[in-house]
């Protein structure tokens, strides 16, 4: 028996590479006509199979497969928590031609209310106050003196928070509260977050506080939900107060951090309407991980107090979704533009959709300026930007690298009257992997704000010209090639 044993042993040693290249062909087989993936990313996963059979095998495990909908969230259990009845009402009112929203200025945003509310299911919300945050300590002292003033509930969701000194503030804020009564619940991504444990959490679970991690890594670096990640920003406060953006909880989003410097973001705080959508976002969020699940959140939604004058719709998407809404977004804006696209993003490793829709922009003669880092947090992601930013030259694009920090904003920004703020990154990962949640306002007032802090950073941006990129090395050229031939995957 042992030595029948011994010789099956030495077979499959002797034909492990066989083997290895029997399943990289089935799992070939299975991408191209099993999950059907994008054809760039199906292309890019057979790649690396075909040239890296072993770590292409184990990275494709444990990165590239899908995840059922079905266990993630039902969506038909938990649309619109508190809100259905409102968005029911909202799309007999739209398809009746009563649009919320009457042209303004430069840009009419009626196609975009419509496609958002009649197949996004994103809630048109009027009567709101907004305040900008360019600033990263200006944007955590507001939201830790709104923290402090909490009276019911504060709902805590983030993508990165670490405890270091800002992330310990915003902690002894959060315990404040809870000490004092108020409900707290923070819901942190496993992945973004595995800097902290749940242990770190024990003062404010001890003082009636709940702590969940999104998606939790079982095996850290060895997980098949490795990659969809929870990439949201969203805090509420007494289902009242509203903030959203793409501010993390972490010193390096104070500018402290000398890696990489001044840290330039965009975030949200709002009140009125608008906070109902984040409200609901946050809760579709907690309960997905059936853990102390809110069964009744009609005291969640109060009556608006405080009104404003500015319109918005809250945009969330995920690989939970059918749609790519964010996505569709970003690509309907552009092609609504008649004058002016604005961009700031650190990750310009968009589709062919997006990227043919700039250069169509710009081939109308539309004026289309972006401004994207001029370091990187994540190198080939860096490399394929550049690349991707610098093929929109050629067109008249104006392109920007920023050289006082580190920019992070993902903003749109068209004809100065539609604008989107949030979480998504103009790249195959926020459009189909992570959860992400983006504000759009139909505001021109709102919109001038936030393109005029965009010229601001002009004076702290370079200008990437045809001159300078043909003359880049060779090294960064093959470091390009090498990013763009993976950038599905990035």
């Amino acid at each position: 028996m042992r030595e029948t044993l011994e010789a099956i042993a030495r077979l499959f040693m002797e034909n492990v590479y066989l083997i290895i290249i029997i399943l990289d062909v089935l799992l070939s087989i299975i991408i191209v006509f099993r999950e059907r993936k994008q054809t760039s990313s199906t292309w890019a996963w057979l790649l690396v199979l075909i040239f890296l059979p072993v770590v292409g095998f184990i990275l494709y495990l444990f990165l590239g497969r899908g995840i059922s909908r079905v266990r993630l969230f039902d969506l038909k259990m938990q649309s619109k928590i508190g809100l259905h009845d409102e968005l029911e009402e909202q799309k007999k009112e739209i398809l009746k031609g009563n649009y919320p929203h009457p042209p303004t200025g430069e840009v009419d945003p009626r196609q975009l209310i419509y496609m958002l509310s009649m197949y996004e299911g994103a809630i048109y919300a009027k009567n709101a106050t907004l305040q900008l945050f360019t600033d990263g300590r200006q944007k955590f002292d507001a939201l830790i003196k709104d923290i402090k003033e909490a009276k019911e509930h504060i709902n805590f969701e983030y993508y990165i928070f670490r405890k270091d000194n800002l992330g310990t503030e915003v902690y002894q804020a959060l315990l404040g509260a809870a000490k004092r009564g108020v409900k707290v619940r923070v819901l942190l991504d496993a992945w973004g977050s595995n800097g902290v444990k749940i242990k770190d959490f024990k003062e404010l679970r001890e003082a009636g506080g709940q702590v969940v991690f999104f998606f939790p890594l079982f095996l850290p670096w060895i997980n098949p939900r490795l990659n969809y990640r929870n990439h949201r920003k969203i805090v509420v406060i007494d289902g009242e107060i509203g903030y959203t953006g793409g501010f993390n909880v972490g010193d390096e989003y104070l500018g402290i951090v000398k890696k990489f410097g001044y840290w330039r973001d965009n975030h949200i705080r709002m009140t009125g309407e608008g906070v109902y959508s984040l409200q609901n976002r946050f809760i579709m969020d907690w309960n997905s991980q059936h853990t102390n699940e809110i069964k009744h959140p009609a005291n969640y939604f109060p009556p608006v107090r405080v009104k404003g004058n500015k319109q918005l719709q809250v945009v969330t998407s995920g690989p939970d979704s059918d749609q790519e809404q964010i996505k569709m977004t970003y690509l309907k804006m552009i092609n609504m533009a008649k004058k002016e696209i604005l961009i700031q993003t650190p990750y310009y490793i968009p589709d062919e959709s997006i990227h043919e829709a700039l250069k169509s922009a710009l081939m109308g003669g539309i004026k289309v300026r972006m401004q994207i880092p001029n370091k990187p947090d994540h190198m080939l992601v860096y490399w394929a930007t550049y690349s991707f930013a610098a093929e929109l030259l050629d067109y008249g694009a104006t392109i920007e690298t920023y050289e006082k920090g580190f920019i992070h904003a993902k903003t749109m920004v068209i004809d100065g009257g539609i604008t989107s703020i949030g979480s998504a990154n103009i790249d195959n990962r926020s459009f189909t992997l992570d959860f992400e949640v983006n504000t759009v306002v139909y505001d021109s007032e709102f919109s001038e704000k936030v393109r005029h802090a965009f010229y601001l950073d002009t004076k702290d941006c370079k200008p990437l010209t045809k001159e300078i990129y043909e003359n880049r090395s060779r090294v960064i050229k093959f470091k390009e090639s090498l990013a763009r031939l993976i950038s599905p995957l990035l």
